[in-house]
Parts: structure tokens; sequence; C-alpha cells
């Protein structure tokens, strides 16, 4: 990311929020860094210097700043543009690469060098990939200290430490005081459920949480997902460990996240699934700009300017919804994954269930046992989902962002019952990437006819689509809701049964 030192100051001076989560400001008289917008008093320009990340500043030996407090700044993905290869990396250090892996056997399974990640790292995050994650941890650890009142025991293993030794070390190098001295007085004390650990995190506003609740709202499986009254729920299973977390819109600009799980270590992955749940890491004004130089696109933009891509909570889960999903409604398959999460999901214990929620959804495992005659779906389609089940079972790792975009899908489309349309849709929602397009897909098509009622076909979408990258998947979500409900984005069931390429639809 370059950065124009003179810009950002100016910036920095008038506290211009549009920089928050872009570039963070080591002030060299103090030893900490901030964010754009920090109240405390402009310091002299010489004595700041500005990073494109976190990770790059407290790397460069700088402290956060206990006014501004980075650790609560929008995590965004502004710069994944020009490096898809880092955003897959960072999402993999969030569900924990490094905390059992080192850098080589991370890069070796992105498809690159160790080398060359490291470059990559600091070319566009200034710091290296060891440095990102023990950032992520410090800040996340000083986030609970401050908005929970989780036992400093708790804090440090919820947050990613080896041991509460270490954890206190860190601090006190890294603050010159233990981490109890920056607990704050009544944290923790009014906010969340009963029973369960909330912290807030942050997003880069504007924010369309009625959209995207009405996109979770319509696909939520009876007994691991429930919506009401604004709120998100579900059930889960991180790390060997069941729990349930909500989500609700919180106070300025955040996202409240309520989890209740018996060990706190799943915690920063849970995070991790949250961000990419809620798409927490877009930038909408510069995907926005970006797509509005589009004639036909720009008014869709304008209409839905707070417009997510809504991930996934699990591949696995994932795939299973779109094999359901094939040539019925939304609704049919939602109520038919119902079906097969009563009867192969783990029941919650008594304490978990509550609001709707009764049941874990199946594990691969579960599923690749059942017989495909005793499924309610054609058999064809049975076999698939077994099919695919017992591949997820046998590779783990099958739906984790790895390589490129181009190797993501050929590696999707050799499961049993994936096709382009699906691939795409998986590599979209589960694996992130911004530029995942189904240029074959009728709705997008559709969404595109002109003003002698010709819609183009895919080549000719394909074609146009090149002036979107790398912001491909935003753009597809945008024409998806501009067709209202025959579409995978739009917040409503069609009447009929959806019309995708290859029988294949978006559950």
């Amino acid at each position: 990311m370059d950065l124009d030192d003179d810009a950002c100051y100016r910036a920095f001076s008038m506290r211009d929020a549009r920089l928050d989560g872009k570039i963070f400001v080591g002030v060299k008289s103090t030893g900490v860094y901030c964010r754009p917008i920090c109240p405390a008093r402009t310091p002299l320009r010489k004595n700041v210097t500005f990073y494109p990340s976190a990770a790059a500043a407290q790397e460069a030996g700088f402290r956060p700043c206990l006014r501004c407090r980075p650790e609560t700044s929008p995590d965004l993905g502004s710069w994944r543009g020009s490096s898809n290869t880092v955003a897959r990396a960072l999402a993999m250090i969030e569900d924990g690469a490094l905390d059992g892996g080192d850098v080589e056997a991370l890069a070796e399974r992105l498809g690159v060098g160790g080398r060359q990640l490291r470059r990559l790292f600091k070319l566009h995050l200034g710091a290296s990939p060891v440095a990102v994650a023990q950032t992520r941890r410090v800040l996340l650890a000083k986030q609970l200290l401050q908005e929970t009142r989780l036992p400093m025991a708790e804090v440090a293993l919820a947050a990613g430490f080896g041991s509460v030794r270490r954890f206190n070390e860190t601090f006190q190098q890294l603050f010159g005081r233990p981490p109890a001295a920056l607990r704050r007085s009544g944290a923790g004390e009014a906010a969340g459920e009963a029973g369960a650990v909330t912290v807030r995190l942050a997003y880069r506003p504007p924010y369309d949480w009625d959209g995207m609740l009405a996109f979770l709202g319509l696909r939520a499986i009876p007994g691991v997902e429930a919506v009401s009254g604004g709120v998100y729920r579900r059930s889960l299973s991180l790390g060997g460990e069941t729990g349930v977390v909500s989500v609700s819109p919180g106070p300025r600009d955040t996202l409240q996240v309520a989890a209740r799980f018996s060990r706190l270590t799943v915690l920063p992955q849970l995070i991790a699934r949250v961000r990419r749940v809620f798409d927490l890491g877009a930038d909408p004004v510069a995907i926005g700009a970006h797509l509005s130089k589009d004639a036909a696109l720009a008014p869709m933009v304008a209409a839905r300017p707070g417009l997510r891509a809504p991930g996934a909570w699990d591949g696995f889960e994932l795939a299973v919804r779109a094999i359901l999903g094939q040539q019925i409604t939304v609704v049919a398959a939602r109520n038919l994954a119902g079906r097969l999460t009563e009867r192969f999901g783990a029941r919650l214990p008594p304490g978990l269930e509550g609001e709707g929620l009764t049941h874990l959804f199946p594990s691969p495992e579960a599923l690749s046992l059942a017989d495909p005659a005793s499924l309610s779906m054609p058999l064809a389609r049975g076999r698939a989902l077994v099919g695919m089940a017992a591949a997820a079972a046998a590779t783990p790792d099958l739906f984790t962002p790895r390589g490129s975009l181009d190797d993501a899908v050929a590696r999707l489309k050799a499961l049993p019952g994936v096709g382009e349309w699906t691939a795409q849709y998986i590599a979209l929602r589960q694996m992130r990437e911004p530029d995942a397009f189904p240029h074959g897909d009728v709705g997008l098509m559709r969404a595109l006819v002109g003003a002698d009622g010709v819609r183009p076909t895919a080549d000719e979408l394909a074609a146009r689509a090149e002036a979107w990258r790398p912001w491909r998947a935003y753009a597809a979500l945008h024409l998806w809701a501009s067709e209202g409900p025959p579409n995978p984005a739009a917040g409503r069931a069609p009447a009929a049964r959806q019309e995708m390429p290859h029988g294949q639809d978006a559950a």
C-alpha cells in the first residue's frame, strides 16, 4: 500500500474517518500508534510515521493507544484487490494456521514460497505473517480486558496465548504494565447475554443489516439457526467444542457478538467466522466507487450502498446446501436441510438449547454413512451428497482457501454434484474470493437485459465483467439483488423453481 505521508498527516489532523482501518499512525514522542480518528492532540508532523496495518506499527516498536483503541478499528480488506494471496493467508491466520504451524507450511498451502509470502505481506501490510498473528493476539486480548470481566487466565487462553506467563510478559514488555492495569472499571457489566462472552466487532459503514438478516433468515436451517427480533443465532462446533453464538447490531458501527462455549480457546476462530459470515472486512465505499463506473451497476450500488457478500460458517455445510437446492426453491432446500439435521445432527446439550436452537449441523462423517436411497431426494442427488460428505471427511481442509480462484474452482468441480455455478458460489461465500463470478448464471444475465429486451450471453457477461475485477463477487450480489425474488441475494423466496444452469442453485 503506497502512503503519501503529507496527505495522511492532513487526514490525521482532520480526524478523517474514511481512513480508519486503512492507516495507523506511529507517534515517536509517545511510543504509541493510533487510529486516524484518535481524540488526542495532534502531534507535530516530524513526530509521526504512517503504517498500512496495526501489525506494521507494532513491529516497528509502537504500542497500541489506550484512547483510540486500535483493536476496535474496522478490519478492512481494501488491499485485497492487489493481493488475493495475502487475503487468503490472513483468512488462514485468523483460523489459527500459525498457532501450531509455521510460515513455510502456510505458504505451501497457498501455492507460493515462504520468501514470496513474506515479501507480499511486507508489501501490502508492512509486516511479516508472524507479526500479523502476534498483533491480532495482543489486540484481541486487550479488547477482552477492556470489554469483559473474564479472569486474566481466561483472557490469555481466549486470545490464543500459550500460557498466562507469556501473556503477562507480552503486556509488560509492550505496555510497561501488567494486563490487569489495562482493565477498565465496569467493563462487561452491562453487555451481552447471560453466561455469554460478548465482544464488539467494527465495520466500515454503511452496512445493510436488514438485507444481511433477510438473506440469512430465509436460509436459516431449523434447529441450527434462528432469526428473531433483529438478532441472528446459531449452534456451532469449533475445535471439538460445541456452543452457540448470537450476532446483533451494536453501537457506533459495530456488531455485537455473544458466544457461549465451554472453552474460550475457540474465541479467535469464532471471531474469524463472524467476520467472514458478516463480511466485516469489506470497504463498501471503495468497492461501490469501482463498480459504479459501469452505468448499469451505478444505480444498483446507489440503491444498496451497504450491501455485503454473506459468507458461510462452514464449507461442508454450504456445499450440502448447494446440492440440496438444485432445482428446488430456497425454502424447500432449507426445510430439507432441517430434516437432515434432525436425523443426522448431534443434539445440543440441555444448557445450550433454546431460542429455536436444538442441533448441530451434521458432520461429514455422519452424512457419509447415510444410505442415499433413504434420503428425501432424487437418488442421484443423494449419492452426490453422500459422496461429497465422504470427500470432506477424508480431507478436512477441502474447503479451505488456497491457491488461486481458478485452482479452487477446479478442485471444487471435482467433487460429486458440484458444477461451475456451485463451485463459484462456494468460492464466493466460503473461501471469500472477492472476484468469484458465476458468469453462466441466468439471473445475472437477466439483470442486464438491454433496452432492446435482449439479455447478454454467458460469454458476453464474462467479457463485460472483466471491468469489474477485482470485485466481481460484489457485482454479482448487486445484480442478484436488483432482480428480486428469483436470486440468491434477495431476501425473499421465489415462488417457482430456481432457473439455474446445469440444475444448480444457491441454497
